[in-house]
């Protein structure tokens, strides 16, 4: 059986069909090139967790939906068990999963993140909002902007996370918390 993260860009693709949306018109909308969304859509793109956000909002939908191909019904608490969440998307060296995937209406996204040191390290990134890292295991190297800051188990940083930022595992593999909350519209 196929895990949810090779059938997100399926769903994707489906879902702007079905709603009859150009891909063109989508890769504006979330100011992307076309060329980047489509591939995006056929998979041979990871999908960036802001990218996946944008999308959904754009559709109308909760990124639940793309994430699992069902709606969040959960609107009082959602509990994840360890090694249970959804597991988002991946850049090389970063592997990541929902922890609140099943919550209704969410308006922060929380995540654990596994950093391998054996893999490159991702290009900085921005969007919208703020972000929280928590440590939870190794060190972490947090680049915000040009400063860099190496946390090691129960540090954390918040940041703006308009500013270009990065984490990488320092030594060896790291987990942290990562809360993201875009800014609202």
């Amino acid at each position: 059986m196929e895990d949810n993260l090779t059938q997100i860009p399926g769903r994707i693709k489906e879902l702007r069909e079905i709603l009859e949306i150009s891909a063109i018109d989508i890769a504006g909308d979330i100011h992307i090139s076309l060329d980047t969304y489509l591939k995006y859509e056929s998979g041979e793109l990871d999908i960036p967790v802001s990218a996946l956000y944008k999308i959904a909002t754009r559709f109308g939908v909760d990124a639940t939906v793309l994430l699992t191909g069902e709606d969040p019904r959960i609107d009082t608490v959602s509990v994840c068990r360890k090694g249970k969440g959804v597991r988002v998307e991946r850049y090389p060296g970063y592997e990541f999963w929902s922890l609140a995937y099943n919550f209704k209406d969410r308006t922060i996204e929380p995540l654990l993140v596994y950093l391998d040191p054996s893999k490159p390290s991702a290009a900085p990134v921005t969007h919208s909002g703020q972000e929280f890292n928590y440590v939870v295991e190794g060190t972490v190297k947090l680049t915000v902007g040009r400063k860099e800051y190496n946390l090691e188990a129960g540090d954390s940083a918040y940041f703006n996370a308009s500013l270009p930022h990065a984490q990488s595992a320092a030594g060896g593999p790291a987990r942290f918390i990562t809360i993201i909350q875009e800014k609202q519209k």
